[in-house]
């Protein structure tokens, strides 16, 4: 059903308008319509995707990936070069992974080999790693205390803690609290990553490269591009600062 206001949004509303015109904007205004209306749907589909996902949350702390802590500490020795001993790293552009959860760490580890995930010193790295070493990695740095930091810009909150919480039904953005939970821990069950404490600049770029599609390792599900090339450069921003202060 079109009202007025429609068409004289559309400056059609002069009674001397030819009927093509008028059909046109007719045409334009059902497009609008069905786009806003989908747009809405399919953010109402992710987060209930991930509602679902975060009630099969584990309720202990048990791995759900089959490692040996001990050999995969053994092997991180090359690892603690770029992440630290402690599995945080000391350069904001390199992600802290103490505390990430080991099926996440795993399927990263695997996109890196396979070629799904790119970068020049990660990719030649995993190439060197057999499945094994790759599930002894992920359970010992799970095994390990996240990074504790604080904001990197407490100007931002306000406008971070609104997206990460409720996000932008308008705008087609869910929640990052639908899917990595209100301190930002993840869910490991789904293979959602951990984000608390994360280094800003790290999570910048994610973001960043998810947008642009240079990062494709969301999947044929497409969640994290979706939602990212929605996110102005000021929401990017403002979501890695907040994030890196989460605990």
């Amino acid at each position: 059903m079109y009202n007025f206001a429609d068409f004289t949004i559309l400056g059609v509303n002069n009674p001397a308008a030819q009927p093509k015109n008028i059909k046109t904007a007719v045409t334009e205004v059902t497009v609008q319509q069905q786009r806003s209306k989908y747009m809405k749907m399919k953010f109402a589909r992710i987060c209930a995707i991930a509602v679902v996902a975060l009630a099969v949350l584990p309720a202990q702390a048990a791995s759900l990936v089959d490692g040996d802590a001990e050999a995969g500490k053994a092997k991180s020795i090359t690892c603690s070069a770029c992440h630290g001993a402690s599995g945080n790293s000391i350069s904001p552009l390199w992600p802290n992974i103490a505390g990430q959860s080991a099926k996440y760490i795993v399927a990263q580890l695997k996109a890196f080999k396979t070629g799904k995930r790119t970068n020049p010193l990660m990719t030649s790295q995993a190439m060197l790693l057999s499945d094994e070493d790759m599930l002894n990695l992920a359970v010992f740095f799970e095994t390990l205390p996240a990074a504790a930091q604080a904001v990197a810009d407490p100007a931002l909150i306000n406008r971070a803690e609104a997206l990460f919480r409720g996000g932008n039904a308008e705008e087609g953005i869910a929640a990052c609290i639908a899917c990595h939970g209100p301190t930002g821990r993840g869910n490991p069950a789904a293979a959602y990553p951990a984000l608390n404490g994360q280094h800003a600049a790290y999570t910048a770029k994610q973001l960043n490269d998810y947008a642009s599609g240079a990062r494709k390792s969301d999947g044929a599900t497409r969640i994290m591009r979706q939602i990212a090339e929605r996110l102005s450069a000021d929401d990017i921003e403002a979501l890695a600062s907040y994030i890196q202060g989460l605990k």
